[in-house]
């Protein structure tokens, strides 16, 4: 993949996924906040390498720095001899680090894994092999050339898939907050700000060939039980072949119609690298996306990390 992606960064507040549903807010900045590392409420800021095949966030920071010893040159003796010592470097205590509660759901595909946002007022589920990070948002900035798309509430698969690039995704998924009452339309354009801010050069040239489907008419349940019309869009995307990149990717949204903005379920993967998802898969993924009920949504506080 190619461009700059958004990363891990904790202490964000989902302003741009849903609010109860019906009551959709924009957020007022760009989806995100800077702050110290922590897989918490929701994501935290990542500056990560150009990616192969899903630049999918910025390299998540942790800033800490080992104390340097001491040096200490002893005193020249009488007869000439020089001898000097230098002391021990201090110790550091560990740090502790307590995460900050987190809403849960149940997964409604019986083993699969769920992945829930905003609070749990919504959630859509993951296959096992897909590792889950609701806390975390990543995405593509904009450059001359690409638009650029923020993800919240997201999910990753292939981590690490390309051995040229450690950092490397196959695939990953997140919801993202598209200001178009349209649900169609949401659909569209968040598949086209996905498809061309991921696989192009931030910078172009434009070489990707996006091929969209026509939008699929469905149907997206809320909290409530009500239900609401939604649009799916498929794209296939074609690259030239890199080091790492696969020739072709899929992505796949799902917009609910929700107001005068439209929180959409974005999911991507390559087709070339075994452990991604097919066009079947991806489809399953998205229509999993749903309201959660307030009885279903539990909140939990991850156990205590230390850090040395």
């Amino acid at each position: 993949m190619f461009g700059k992606k958004r990363g891990d960064s904790p202490g964000y507040e989902d302003n741009a996924a849903l609010d109860g549903f019906g009551g959709y807010q924009p957020s007022d900045s760009s989806g995100y906040t800077p702050a110290s590392e922590s897989p918490a409420p929701e994501p935290e800021p990542e500056k990560a390498a150009k990616q192969p095949m899903s630049r999918s966030g910025r390299r998540a920071m942790y800033g800490f720095f080992a104390t340097l010893g001491v040096i200490a040159v002893a005193a020249l003796a009488n007869n000439g001899d020089r001898s000097s010592e230098s002391s021990a470097p201090t110790p550091r205590a560990p740090i502790v680090y307590t995460p900050s509660p987190q809403v849960v759901a149940p997964a409604v595909t019986e083993g699969w894994q769920s992945v829930a946002g905003k609070d749990g007022v919504y959630a859509y589920d993951v296959p096992p092999n897909w590792t889950p990070k609701p806390g975390t948002i990543h995405g593509w900035e904009k450059g001359t050339q690409v638009p650029g798309i923020t993800m919240v509430a997201s999910a990753f698969v292939g981590e690490g898939y390309c051995p040229q690039e450690k950092r490397s995704r196959l695939g990953g998924s997140g919801v993202a907050n598209i200001k178009l009452a349209d649900a169609a339309a949401a659909a569209k354009k968040a598949v086209d700000d996905l498809a061309v801010s991921a696989y192009n050069p931030e910078n172009g040239p434009l070489t990707a060939k996006i091929t969209a489907e026509p939008p699929q008419t469905t149907e997206f349940t809320l909290g409530t039980g009500k239900k609401v019309p939604a649009s799916i869009v498929l794209a296939e995307v074609v690259t030239p072949p890199g080091a790492c990149g696969a020739h072709r990717a899929l992505v796949g949204v799902i917009a609910p119609q929700l107001g005068e903005a439209s929180a959409a379920l974005a999911v991507y993967s390559g087709q070339d690298a075994p452990g991604g998802a097919d066009r079947e898969l991806i489809l399953k993924i998205l229509k999993t996306y749903r309201g959660v009920p307030e009885a279903d949504r539990k909140t939990i506080t991850p156990p205590p990390s230390t850090l040395r």
